[in-house]
């Protein structure tokens, strides 16, 4: 675990007023370039998918597209398949996790699949490195109609415009020594409330849904992925960051109540994936790789048990 201190907006105990938000994004600043580093990756795509400019945020001046991929011919016959990265723009295996699938992998399931990919769901956030946007709003807690998070409400309106059932939709993350040392003191420091820490799992991770639970479907994917990096163990509570692990390497969430990304589809096969990139045990690579090794066992297990 690692060490935390006091974050250094606010007053301990007193929710953030403006004051405190325009303190906050004072200390943001951009550290890498969603148009440089991600766009020009999709545009290379849109030569076998259909690239969609499916929302805008417009953040005190600064504009962000945001783009989602899918197959240009939709088979009503099939099923359809969402996967995204980037929901926390600063957990960069999910950006690249995707990306990488489609570059590389994705061809292999035309024909089978109709598919919908979102790369970077929180183009502000990947740029500042940030958990949040720019109103300091965590979009992986506010997946609800008219909800506070612009990224959220766009996502939610591209995948009701797919007007199709959905099979699966896999959502890629990372949990990082920084949600321990700059994210959950934020959060806490935001909402006047005292700071309580958590153990950091090294190793990767999935997070279920508490109510659809699929524990086969899990399985498939941590058995993939363990041949590319080690799994998270319990800490001595049995848990991992404090919900209790149900099988190797799962936890679960509710997710709708908790208006997670992974709720919006109603899809059958639902999962997010945790990578650890702090790990010594691991690199930004190998981070990507267990990412895309993800997508394709939840894609594998999903058309074999439709």
């Amino acid at each position: 675990m690692t060490e935390t201190s006091i974050f250094p907006v606010g007053i301990p105990g007193q929710p953030w007023s403006a004051h405190e938000l325009s303190q906050w994004r004072a200390r943001q600043s951009r550290q890498r370039r969603y148009d440089k580093d991600v766009v020009p990756r999709i545009d290379m795509l849109a030569d076998r998918y259909e690239k969609v400019a499916y929302g805008q945020l417009d953040y005190a001046g600064e504009t962000y597209t945001l783009f989602g991929l899918r197959d240009r011919i939709i088979n009503p016959a099939l099923p359809t398949a969402l996967v995204t990265g980037g929901v926390h723009g600063y957990e960069t295996s999910g950006v690249m996790g995707v990306l990488e699938f489609l570059e590389r992998h994705a061809t292999a399931y035309s024909g089978k699949v109709n598919l919908l990919a979102v790369p970077c769901v929180s183009p502000w956030g990947y740029e500042r490195i940030n958990r949040w946007n720019y109103n300091a709003i965590d979009p992986n807690r506010n997946f609800r109609i008219n909800g506070p998070a612009q990224e959220a409400v766009a996502l939610i309106e591209f995948v009701r415009s797919a007007q199709k059932e959905f099979l699966l939709h896999i959502d890629l993350h990372e949990t990082t020594d920084s949600d321990e040392t700059e994210f959950g003191p934020a959060l806490a420091a935001r909402d006047g409330k005292a700071y309580e820490s958590c153990e950091i799992p090294d190793g990767f991770y999935l997070v279920d849904d508490s109510e659809n639970p699929q524990p086969a479907f899990q399985q498939a994917i941590i058995s993939a992925v363990e041949r590319v990096t080690h799994i998270a163990a319990p800490d001595p509570h049995g848990e991992i960051i404090g919900s209790p692990v149900v099988a190797h390497g799962v936890i679960e969430y509710r997710l709708a109540e908790l208006a997670l990304s992974t709720s919006i589809t109603g899809a059958r096969y639902t999962t997010t994936t945790e990578v650890y990139p702090d790990s010594p045990r691991t690199t930004p690579d190998e981070c990507t790789r267990a990412q895309v090794t993800a997508v394709c066992a939840a894609l594998n297990y999903a058309l074999a048990h439709p």
